[in-house]
């Protein structure tokens, strides 16, 4: 338990760039002083971390500090090359450089063994085709104009603020703020029959009157 504290607190330092004890103390559940008792382990381990006094004090490590590739290990590594094997089986990486380049650093080699397909049979690609629209407007803000069939058979043009794609019982969703429903909405993307992404950009909105039930909305007063 305590191995995997100090290994989690140079993870913790290496993102945040450095901690006040306290901070540690509060995420890791323990006392100050057995944070304190951690960084000189770390530290008579070679791994340049310390503390620093003041009022603009705290933990760092060394900004030369590159984490060993040593402290992973096998099963680790092979996680890690998995994950990003999933990932980029949802096109998610854009192409194979990082899974190249970790692979070469652990000196590991994973196989294919995910595939994944958004379209329906005989549907030629549609599907995907609406994925990565959808998946480059929500990361780049982008406003998109849809024409949605509902579950009625009924047609209608929306033009929806894209937030997140979203797969659930076996479909593939996005989850959008709606501007003629005023409202936030979850399309699926089987009824959507056409999509242009807008030269219109957005960013998160200011919201109030936060719901206290079920049945109570947002209310939208601005864009940021």
């Amino acid at each position: 338990m305590q191995e995997s504290r100090l290994f989690k607190i140079v993870y913790y330092l290496l993102y945040k760039g450095h901690a006040t004890a306290p901070e540690l103390a509060d995420k890791f559940e323990v006392s100050i002083r057995t944070i304190y008792r951690d960084i000189d382990k770390l530290s008579s381990t070679g791994i340049p971390v310390f503390a620093e006094a003041g009022r603009n004090g705290g933990i760092y490590l060394m900004n030369s500090f590159v984490l060993d590739k040593a402290v992973l290990s096998e099963a680790e590594k092979q996680e890690i090359l998995t994950g990003l094997q999933s990932l980029n089986a949802t096109n998610s990486l854009g192409n194979n450089d990082i899974m190249e380049k970790l692979s070469a650093i652990f000196n590991v080699r994973t196989e294919n063994w995910i595939e994944v397909d958004f379209s329906r049979w005989n549907n030629n690609g549609k599907d995907n085709e609406k994925f990565e629209l959808l998946k480059s407007a929500v990361i780049n803000k982008k406003a998109v104009r849809i024409t949605y069939v509902g579950t009625n058979e009924s047609y209608s043009a929306r033009k929806i603020f894209p937030l997140k794609l979203l797969y659930k019982s076996k479909s593939w969703y996005i989850k959008a703020y709606c501007v003629q429903k005023e409202d936030y909405r979850i399309f699926k993307l089987t009824r959507i029959l056409y999509i242009k992404i807008l030269d219109e950009s957005f960013s998160n909105f200011t919201l109030k009157n936060k719901p206290t039930s079920k049945n109570q909305k947002y209310v939208i007063i601005e864009k940021e």
